[in-house]
């Protein structure tokens, strides 16, 4: 079901994606060669929840399983969904975090990849363009345009500068619930698909790989990684549909500050 959303309900969403972006600011403080994702999933739930907020990720079923984190963190040739776990961050490597916040009822839902120290520049470029990417969707997350035209817009970009658009996995509606319709792919036609109708709140999340588009999922259930094992970026926020510009309720301000004055992480 696609809900739409009055202006007091997307703004509960927007206070939420600050409390998110603050969030990823924390957990970006304190990535460096060394440090476990398991230590970085633990600082973003102890901030969540020190904002009287809940980590949307945690305990969310699919199925019969329950994702066990408060974030999702993708190191390398991990597309979506890492596991955090024990493995500690190399220089060269680069982390996708994923993260949720619910509160008063409803969820934001944003992603960043960092390049931890001396990563290759064709990584960095991946980096790049995925970013740039998602804005170019963003820009047709507009009254009257179709769900095919944020899919263009994303593919077109990516595909022209050599890299791959994930297919399996895509973008979704967010509100009361984390997932809710319309998915949101990163592909498409222009003119194609759904409408787009005022007070669609939507993820919209460039999957986008390094090298060709296939995936697998690892046997925990959820791992998500390049088929040639090549690295994946990935960039999400959440947005509001309106007539003329589309409403960015999620932020990057915060990451942007602990990236500028950063002893580890790129700034791209």
């Amino acid at each position: 079901m696609v809900y739409l959303k009055t202006d007091e309900q997307i703004d509960i969403i927007r206070e939420n994606g600050v409390i998110l972006g603050k969030t990823h600011a924390e957990v970006a403080k304190a990535i460096k060669p060394g440090v476990s994702t398991r230590e970085l999933d633990k600082i973003a739930y102890e901030f969540i929840k020190d904002n009287s907020s809940e980590p949307s990720f945690l305990n969310y079923k699919v199925g019969s399983f329950k994702y066990p984190a408060s974030l999702c963190i993708s190191v390398n040739d991990v597309v979506v969904h890492g596991i955090p776990n024990d493995y500690q961050l190399k220089d060269g490597d680069i982390i996708s975090i994923d993260g949720g916040v619910y509160k008063n009822g409803f969820h934001a839902d944003s992603a960043y990849t960092y390049a931890v120290g001396n990563v290759a520049e064709e990584t960095l470029r991946l980096l790049k363009t995925t970013k740039e990417s998602l804005y170019l969707g963003i820009e047709q997350a507009v009254f009257g345009k179709r769900l095919g035209d944020i899919g263009f817009g994303v593919q077109s970009y990516c595909e022209k500068a050599g890299f791959t658009i994930v297919r399996e996995l895509v973008g979704h509606g967010v509100g009361k619930s984390l997932h809710e319709g319309p998915e949101v792919a990163n592909y498409g036609k222009r003119g194609d698909g759904a409408k787009l109708k005022e007070g669609m709140v939507i993820a919209i999340e460039p999957m986008v790989n390094q090298g060709k588009k296939a995936i697998h999922q690892d046997n925990d259930h959820w791992t998500i990684r390049t088929q040639d094992r090549k690295p994946s970026a990935h960039f999400e926020h959440t947005v509001a549909v309106r007539k003329e510009k589309a409403d960015i309720l999620t932020t990057f301000k915060f990451i942007e500050e602990v990236l500028a004055t950063s002893e580890y992480l790129v700034n791209i």
